[in-house]
């Protein structure tokens, strides 16, 4: 009985002792993920952009501007983040180009997708390297 004892005591601990691990593990795997994440960003890119925006970020001209060493893109990166939530239905002017072709907006992206793609864009082809976080996106979601 006592053996029996001792060895659930024994069992108890060492559970008790591995779960505070797991717990640590978890968080730091939860900090890590409230980063951007360049991998995440580049498939969101080729998922959601690439298609109108082209591979290097050159756009079609006359059609989709450039994202690559944009002025428009690089000045105001909160109308970035609410261009990408709620597309865009006006001409715009970029690199001194006229493109009047509509953008449809990617409401069903998540917070943490639009922060990782626009940090990939703004990290690539010459732009400003501005870091988005979720947190700006969520504040950009209520606006127009």
């Amino acid at each position: 009985m006592k053996k029996l004892f001792y060895l659930v005591t024994i069992l108890s601990a060492t559970g008790f002792f591995l779960s505070s691990f797991r717990s640590v593990n978890a968080s730091a795997y939860e900090e890590k993920n409230s980063y951007q994440d360049p991998k995440n960003g580049k498939i969101q890119y080729e998922r959601h952009c690439m298609m109108c925006h082209k591979e290097n970020g050159e756009g079609v001209a006359k059609s989709f501007p450039p994202l690559a060493k944009s002025d428009f893109l690089n000045a105001d990166s909160d109308r970035a983040i609410r261009i990408v939530i709620h597309g865009l239905y006006e001409p715009i002017v970029v690199n001194g180009k006229k493109y009047e072709n509509f953008m449809v907006p990617h409401k069903d992206m998540s917070d943490k997708d639009i922060a990782d793609v626009l940090t990939y864009v703004y990290d690539s082809w010459g732009n400003n390297k501005t870091k988005i976080t979720p947190e700006m996106v969520k504040k950009q979601r209520v606006k127009k």
